[in-house]
């Protein structure tokens, strides 16, 4: 698309989209359960490694008999020899509490996971909640069709006349390359003349124009429904009106 050369500076608008929201988001969430999966991680090898050894008892023992060799009665062998098994399952009790301490570090770490993404999840919804509340409206996508005089906002649908898509089209190209027109300029586009030639006027007629008819459809799309043969209904819960 061709403009005509303006000597004003150009104005940089700054606007907060769902996508740059959506992608901060999702870099804390990324970021967060690294950490929590760090942290469980050293946690649970600090657990395995301060668990005592298994064969300490045994060794123990070991030492025992070898301090002990003069030992010679049945009873003092005997006795010897239920130290030796008591240390074999001291090893064995050992190393299935091994087992359990790391079935439940998986576990917590599973449900320590789950509660964090619901909790971004409530997050996510709850900032996009905000922003409907405060914009009206929050626009994710934008497609006009040019062939077929179609705009679809979002999910809505709208049917415009040829003049109406040719201003939007000029505003959303100017937009992509960070242009703001004023009336003049926007005329001048679209009506293929130059700048001095061109009303302020008329441009801002266009504006008005489609302004009125994305208008009207949208009212009637989200707030004032027309049910065939019966009439028109406000399309909202009646909990939430209030008249003063």
């Amino acid at each position: 698309m061709n403009y005509q050369p303006c000597n004003r500076k150009k104005m940089l608008v700054k606007i907060s989209s769902a996508t740059e929201t959506r992608k901060t988001t999702r870099w804390v969430v990324v970021v967060g359960l690294s950490g929590i999966i760090a942290i469980l991680t050293l946690t649970g090898l600090w657990l395995l490694w301060a668990m005592p050894d298994g064969n300490a008892f045994n060794v123990r023992v070991e030492q025992i008999f070898i301090q002990n060799d003069a030992l010679t009665s049945q009873n003092e062998v005997k006795l010897l020899e239920i130290l030796a098994q008591s240390g074999t399952a001291f090893s064995e009790t050992l190393a299935s509490y091994r087992v359990v301490v790391f079935v439940l570090m998986i576990m917590s770490a599973a449900l320590l996971l789950a509660a964090v993404a619901f909790l971004s999840f409530l997050l996510i919804l709850n900032r996009r909640f905000a922003q409907i509340e405060t914009t009206g409206i929050q626009v994710s996508s934008l497609l006009i069709s040019r062939t077929e005089n179609l705009v679809i906002l979002n999910n809505m649908e709208f049917q415009l006349t040829p003049a109406a898509i040719e201003t939007i089209s000029v505003l959303a190209e100017a937009r992509m390359d960070g242009e703001i027109l004023n009336g003049a300029e926007l005329e001048s586009v679209i009506a293929g003349k130059s700048v001095t030639d061109c009303d302020e006027a008329a441009g801002a007629t266009r504006v008005k124009r489609l302004r009125d008819s994305l208008g009207n459809q949208m009212m009637s799309t989200l707030l004032i429904k027309n049910v065939a043969r019966r009439g028109y209904v406000l399309a909202i819960d009646k909990d939430v009106i209030e008249m003063i």
